[in-house]
């Protein structure tokens, strides 16, 4: 199996300023899955633990002279430590002429130190005026094609939409409030509504600690304010939307909810909370704007699944 591509100044930006500090706080380690249209990087989609993320590429959005050849329909993955890919990559950047294209990125088979078996690695390679610079990122040895079989259909899983997605308020300040909730307690139960709410509560025996938002934007499926529950509990409310149908509420780790805006670091203009059917999952979608306009960018995208400890009132 093969991959070589060089690195647009575009794809080096958008990795090394905003991605990869991002997905570094998701999970140290990450596979990394490529196919002839896409990168993506993932974190725990073949464990049924912790939160699951997806980072999704166009190759043009990284990439340019792309190459990739494999027996397995050209599809490779395997896994790799992201602050030692962040790190190589920074090294490179220090003596790339600033005019230059040439930033190479090529998966190799090298002899280590005292070694006698060859181990594979993800190679930067990068010259300046008066220095060349190579960097081996060690990474493991490619997954087999069941693996990537596996791997492949948890991302088809992963971008199944919820019926209805309610737009998050700004991430800073919605970072800042979870942050000293999670000294609270350990579970955060959230409730997503057509009507464009978004609950977020903790309780314990001692305390109960909450937030709400309300008349978000609302994306799929809505509906319009019941008049009658004006004036009532955001508890009774949730609880009354939820015996309509017209709302869903799940439990989530807080710890896991803390690490999904994590994903701040990647600058997203805005971010979605959505219930999965049945309450399967609590899913974080992070949009991105082309920039100087509010038009989607598509050609990448990020977005995590939270696994649910219990459905509530769902």
């Amino acid at each position: 199996m093969k991959f070589k591509a060089f690195l647009t100044d575009n794809g080096i930006n958008l990795l090394e300023k905003r991605i990869l500090p991002a997905l570094d706080k998701m999970g140290r380690v990450c596979h990394l899955y490529l196919t002839r249209d896409h990168a993506f990087f993932l974190h725990n989609l073949l464990s049924v633990d912790g939160v699951h993320s997806v980072a999704q590429f166009s190759k043009e959005s990284l990439f340019h002279d792309y190459r990739i050849s494999s027996n397995n329909d050209d599809r490779i993955a395997f896994s790799v430590d992201l602050s030692l890919l962040h790190r190589a990559l920074r090294s490179v950047l220090a003596v790339r002429d600033s005019n230059s294209n040439a930033l190479l990125i090529k998966l190799v088979k090298k002899l280590p130190p005292n070694s006698t078996q060859a181990t594979p690695f993800l190679t930067f390679e990068a010259r300046g005026h008066r220095s060349a610079v190579v960097q081996d990122v060690p990474v493991s040895k490619p997954l087999s094609r069941a693996d990537v079989h596996e791997l492949h259909l948890a991302v088809e899983s992963c971008e199944q939409l919820p019926a209805t997605l309610v737009m998050a308020p700004e991430l800073s300040s919605l970072h800042s409030f979870v942050d000293g909730m999670k000294h609270v307690g350990d579970v955060m139960g959230v409730s997503v509504s057509k009507y464009g709410d978004l609950h977020l509560q903790i309780s314990t025996s001692l305390i109960a600690l909450g937030a709400e938002f309300r008349k978000l934007k609302v994306l799929g499926e809505r509906a319009d304010p019941v008049a009658e529950d004006n004036g009532l509990s955001a508890k009774t409310r949730v609880e009354r939307g939820v015996q309509r149908g017209d709302a869903m509420s799940v439990q989530v780790s807080v710890k896991h909810f803390f690490k999904s805006l994590q994903c701040s670091l990647a600058k997203p203009d805005c971010a979605f909370f959505g219930i999965a059917p049945q309450g399967a999952c609590l899913m974080v979608f992070f949009q991105f704007f082309v920039p100087g306009t509010r038009v989607t960018d598509k050609s990448f995208s990020l977005h995590c699944k939270l696994p649910v400890l219990d459905t509530g009132s769902s």
